[in-house]
Formats: C-alpha cells, structure tokens, sequence
C-alpha cells in the first residue's frame, strides 16, 4: 500500500502522522486518509475538491499533474508526501 505522509508545518495544524492506505490514484489514496482523518479534507481540497493552490503533492520525487482530478496513477510502492506551500515576503 501506498505511504502517504505531511509536511511538519500542515501537522501543526491538525494530527496527520504518515500512514499507509489503498489506492490506486492520488485520489482515491487521499480519499482513504479523510475517511480516518475527515478535517483534513478542508485544508488541502477546495470546495470544488480540487487541490487548493498552497498545496502540492508529491509522488515520490515527482509533482501530481492533475491537480483537479487527482488521478496521477500510485502504486503500492509509492511515497505520496503532501506539501503545504509557504509564502509571503
């Protein structure tokens, strides 16, 4: 299965500690981590569930494409890693 684990900065907001999930898509691998942790929903997809522009996913060393979708392809080896973007001046 699938690792899925946050940047220390989103873990600041709420508890989200790596875990490993079933899923063949970044979606349905984000899906499985809302149904343990449903307020985590709220700060990486919008309304729309779309991927909210401060957040980015990562597979492995890769970015996801499809940042409305979500349907970049995991696979049972994969690291997913969710990064919060930071910004400012």
């Amino acid at each position: 299965m699938p690792r899925v684990s946050f940047t220390g900065n989103l873990q600041r907001h709420l508890s989200c500690p790596p875990a490993q999930v079933a899923g063949e898509t970044v979606r349905a691998v984000l899906e499985a981590v809302f149904d343990d942790n449903p307020r985590l929903r709220s700060y990486l997809l919008d309304d729309q569930r779309r991927l909210r522009r401060h957040v980015n996913i990562f597979i492995n060393e890769r970015m996801v494409c499809d940042r409305t979708g979500l349907s970049d392809q995991v696979t049972a080896a994969d690291e997913v890693f969710v990064v919060q973007a930071l910004s400012g001046g």
